[in-house]
């Protein structure tokens, strides 16, 4: 089930220059889950522009671009392990909620707007910590910035409040914008 990123349509352009622009300068995160690191700029561009974050998901696992098993540093040493089921949802969900948010921060810049946190997604353990952030306004010059500056790490602000957490950002309405049914 995708994220229901409330702005999505309006945001698409604005997304794909973010990711075109850290493609450019070697910023776009890519996870050392992948196989295919070209493809999955490629995938990733192709979700963007017409797509969501389930399509991205189910695009990187047809094309099996995900490992299977991966290395980890464990107390008895290194150990191969098998990569979870549901690492190409988890990175396909993370990456494309990132970006919908820097596209949705040049959109209220430019709009003059703050952003609201909201839950995206139903999970049935919800974290303290996002729940706690659902409601809080969001400086969208201050998001983006730290969205661009920890590309596929936890953020300062904690946005987005980390894997399978759900939470995503929307534009804050004014109360006339509320009342005339805008969203």
């Amino acid at each position: 089930m995708p994220l229901n990123l409330i702005n999505l349509d309006s945001v698409r352009n604005l997304m794909l220059l973010e990711v075109e622009g850290d493609i450019k300068n070697n910023n776009l995160y890519l996870s050392p889950r992948l196989t295919n690191k070209e493809q999955y700029a490629d995938l990733f561009k192709k979700s963007v522009t017409n797509g969501n974050d389930s399509t991205l998901a189910d695009d990187l696992l047809k094309n099996g671009c995900i490992k299977s098993v991966e290395t980890r540093n464990t107390k008895h040493g290194i150990k191969t392990v098998r990569v979870p089921r549901d690492a190409h949802l988890t990175l396909a969900e993370g990456e494309f909620n990132r970006f919908y948010i820097r596209g949705l921060c040049n959109k209220a810049i430019e709009d003059g707007k703050v952003l609201e946190v909201y839950r995206a997604k139903q999970v049935s353990n919800p974290r303290y910590h996002s729940q706690a952030l659902i409601g809080k306004t969001v400086d969208p010059e201050k998001l983006l910035a730290d969205l661009r500056k920890n590309p596929g790490v936890e953020t300062a602000l904690g946005l987005p409040a980390g894997p399978n957490s759900g939470i995503s950002v929307k534009i804050k309405l004014t109360e006339e914008e509320q009342l005339n049914g805008r969203q």
